[in-house]
């Protein structure tokens, strides 16, 4: 280890702290512990270290379930090196590690029509599920409008005419639907908000107002000169 001539530490010469909400003495105590021949004698050293902890956070001095957690750090501390008798909550021996597997569900789409996004997509498989056909086919006028939107926003440089969309259309759903040959697929248009116009009694008394003031104005400045 490391030191100054002062006999002063450097903390880059220590070793890590394995928690470090109990500081560096306490983590020397507990490997002190591990030292002591006699097991009564290392028994009652240990747990003077957990009530030394226990007493660093007094708020939860009445939570039972506190003091078994300074029991599982304190061993987590000593590497599971120590042999003193724990509660019979806690478990002395390291503690296996399981392997977490995370199955991630990547959307299964096809990446030629990604300009049409996904939500397109999921439009489609819900108008092939209805069964009621009128309704299946205004739905699917709306996903063709949508469709055209996607498309035009995607690519403003060519022209994008009602063919290529019906076409892509039957690709997504799988042949399963179809718009008619002569429909013209219909604009999307952004909702537009309307803007308040003000109040034409309102400007009316601004401008009597403005006036009656003006005349007060001129009353004072002629009484001022008479």
């Amino acid at each position: 280890m490391l030191s100054t001539a002062n006999g002063l530490e450097y903390n880059s010469s220590r070793e890590n702290l394995t928690i470090s909400e109990y500081g560096r003495h306490v983590q020397k105590l507990i490997k002190h512990a591990k030292t002591i021949e006699d097991k009564e004698e290392r028994q009652a050293f240990v747990e003077s270290i957990i009530d030394l902890m226990h007493q660093m956070n007094p708020q939860n001095k009445n939570v039972a379930e506190y003091r078994l957690r300074l029991w599982r750090h304190l061993f987590r501390i000593a590497d599971y090196d120590i042999d003193v008798t724990p509660p019979e909550e806690v478990s002395a021996s390291r503690p296996e590690k399981q392997e977490i597997k995370a199955h991630l569900k990547y959307p299964q789409t096809e990446f030629r029509f990604r300009h049409y996004g996904n939500t397109i997509q999921l439009m489609i498989q819900k108008a092939i599920e209805m069964e009621d056909e009128d309704l299946k086919k205004s739905f699917t006028e709306i996903i063709a409008s949508y469709m055209k939107l996607a498309y035009r926003t995607w690519n403003r440089e060519h022209y994008v005419n009602d063919e290529i969309i019906k076409g892509d259309l039957v690709k997504l759903s799988k042949g399963q639907l179809k718009l008619d040959d002569d429909y013209s697929i219909g604009n999307v248009v952004p909702h537009k908000r309307n803007q308040q116009r003000p109040n034409p009694r309102h400007s009316k008394n601004r401008k009597s107002n403005n006036r009656n003031n003006n005349n007060n104005r001129n009353n004072n400045r002629n009484r001022k000169r008479k």
